[in-house]
């Protein structure tokens, strides 16, 4: 869930959250729909460490310490057969579960602890299933998905989302990047009908609980609290768009579909 994300902001906006102003064509962002399977580069905010916020470019898709190189990085993200023939599935790290990371073995669990960030968004796409009726009157098993596009209503329609990120170093070049996973939690009333097959969402937070995410003295407790956030139905809202929106020149576009139900809003 949560693997594409709008990005939208003109190179000559400038990004004004507790008192950064940075003129985002610094970092070249422009894009529509961000494909978190490119593993490319992303926005986030994170503390320095004298005082105050800035922004930097990670690499979305968390990679734990133990992976050498990067071929063992894409083994780990694309699957692939050992030399005994055994199947590897793909292992995502895109995003974490909130509930989940400060649990015993998390890989997440180091990071949240010491290491937060902020994903920067304008909105995201999610999928929502809808079984048709058959025949007989029985929902079919196979799903019709209608994509949506989601955002906060806010002026700026910017929106931060919780993150978690680390360093990794390929043992064998000495390339050192850092690499970051969004955070989700559980959905709201408006994205449990969206997003309906797992009933997820990103964990947006407010200016305020963003600040307190990425600060310091932080208990284990509270990061929990700040994790498991659900942004509120009722300033967000969605609708639908093309099935083809990732080659669609305007990707946000509205489409009405006759045969997908109304949201209860």
């Amino acid at each position: 869930m949560c693997y594409y994300r709008s990005v939208k902001i003109k190179n000559h906006d400038l990004l004004k959250l507790a008192g950064i102003e940075r003129e985002l064509s610094v970092l070249n962002i422009e894009a529509l729909i961000a494909d978190g399977f490119a593993y490319g580069n992303t926005p986030v905010v994170v503390a320095k460490a004298d005082c105050g916020w800035e922004i930097v470019q990670m690499e979305w898709g968390f990679i734990p310490h133990y992976l050498p190189n990067r071929l063992a990085v894409n083994n780990f993200r694309r699957g692939y057969t050992d030399d005994n023939g055994k199947l590897h599935p793909p292992i995502t790290t895109l995003n974490a579960i909130g509930e989940e990371l400060l649990l015993p073995g998390k890989m997440y669990r180091e990071a949240a602890l010491k290491r937060r960030c902020l994903f920067i968004s304008t909105g995201f796409y999610e999928w929502r299933h809808i079984f048709p009726m058959g025949k007989k009157g029985q929902p079919l098993k196979t799903a019709v998905k209608y994509p949506y596009h989601i955002r906060t209503k806010t002026t700026n329609e910017i929106h931060l989302t919780a993150g978690i990120w680390q360093s990794w170093t390929d043992r064998e070049t000495g390339e050192t990047v850092d690499t970051c996973a969004l955070v989700t939690t559980k959905a709201n009333k408006m994205m449990e009908q969206i997003h309906n097959s797992k009933k997820r969402m990103p964990c947006i937070l407010t200016e305020a609980l963003a600040g307190e995410w990425i600060s310091d003295g932080l208990s284990e407790a509270r990061i929990v609290e700040l994790a498991t956030f659900q942004y509120p139905s009722q300033e967000m809202e969605a609708w639908s768009i093309q099935k083809d929106f990732k080659t669609a020149l305007d990707p946000l576009e509205t489409f009405e579909y006759t045969d997908l139900p109304a949201l209860e809003l």
